[in-house]
């Protein structure tokens, strides 16, 4: 199956599980481009309100700011980089030791806007201790909404898992699952007994812990075995085509996120056709950015595009994942239908 038929559509449309756990988890984590990007907006807020008082008017507000802006900006994108790279060392302190590290950084970071300000020629008096204090005070407000925002993570992933759950294992693909069992038990029994091997690790993962992130090998491999169960069922009916890029199987990806996706391509391309339909996956490294395509054709070249609910629940959790580092997009056309998805290598 080419997808080159609906490229125009979305033109249209504007590492491993088994690492060990550390002593104390990092709180907070500032290697995201949407993370940086709200903390130097913030900061200039900040820097905007403060260049208020003892203005007399907008020029002098102007020129206040553009003089603030020229010393936090360096020392805000420095702090950023400096945290970011030390987050190995920094998940291993305790919590209140990544906090304080983090604050004293800021307050390093502050210190060095004033030399900024001095290397390039700024005649007045600098005022150190007043630049140190307050980059301490906003290294700590910003670790404190990071630390806020990875904690409202775990109520909304929990709450999009179990969603996803009800989406997933509902009870139609359960029981014609056991009767596919059930029918090939005498007559081919090795059969069976794989339909019940591949059913029994779907549900095994199901009820797993929820993990926070998996590979997108963790994930092809689940899916693999939820298409061979409807491979039993559908026959010929469900043709599937494979195309992976091994360069792309360490990317990071919520648990258990193609499964919907296909289980949409059954519903909607396969069973409501006599003919069936064709399910093509494919995954593709292109530098930096790892790209996932599910597609699937539908019966007689129109359809419903698949379960709202599904599709929702997937991008919820990539956002909450990569948050402005990830695209989620579904088209239709032409009888063909695409989920494109877009993750950091």
């Amino acid at each position: 199956m080419k997808d080159l038929q609906i490229l125009s559509a979305f033109q249209e449309l504007a590492g491993e599980h088994g690492r060990s756990a550390p002593a104390a988890a990092l709180l907070f984590d500032v290697c995201h481009i949407g993370v940086a990007l709200r903390a130097v907006l913030f900061v200039e807020l900040v820097l905007a309100l403060g260049a208020m008082f003892g203005a007399s008017n907008f020029a002098d507000w102007l020129l206040r700011l553009e003089v603030l802006t020229g010393g936090a900006l360096p020392a805000t994108l420095a702090w950023l980089v400096v945290v970011c790279g030390l987050k190995n060392l920094l998940e291993r302190l305790y919590p209140l030791a990544q906090q304080m590290a983090a604050v004293m950084l800021g307050a390093v970071a502050g210190l060095s806007a004033c030399g900024v300000l001095v290397v390039v020629g700024w005649q007045e008096p600098m005022p150190w201790l007043a630049s140190a204090c307050s980059g301490a005070l906003l290294a700590a407000l910003l670790v404190a909404v990071m630390v806020l925002r990875e904690r409202s993570k775990t109520p909304a992933e929990t709450k999009a898992r179990l969603g996803e759950l009800q989406s997933r294992i509902r009870p139609h693909f359960l029981f014609n699952t056991l009767n596919t069992a059930i029918a090939l038990v005498r007559a081919e029994p090795a059969k069976a007994e794989a339909v019940l091997e591949d059913l029994s690790d779907l549900f095994r993962h199901a009820l797993l812990e929820p993990a926070s992130v998996v590979t997108l090998a963790d994930e092809i491999v689940l899916a693999q075995r939820y298409l061979a169960i409807e491979q039993v069922r559908f026959g010929d009916r469900i043709r599937v085509e494979w195309s992976l890029d091994a360069a792309a199987s360490n990317a990071k990806l919520p648990p258990l996120l193609l499964q919907p996706l296909l289980e949409n391509a059954v519903k909607h391309g396969v069973e409501p056709s006599e003919e069936g339909a064709q399910i093509r996956i494919s995954t593709e490294r292109r530098g930096s950015r790892v790209l996932i395509k599910v597609t699937n054709t539908m019966p007689g070249g129109q359809g419903a595009s698949g379960s709202g609910l599904a599709l929702g629940n997937v991008r919820e959790r990539l956002q909450l994942l990569h948050d402005v580092e990830c695209q989620f997009r579904s088209t239709l056309k032409d009888g063909i239908f695409q989920v494109r998805i877009e993750v950091p290598a």
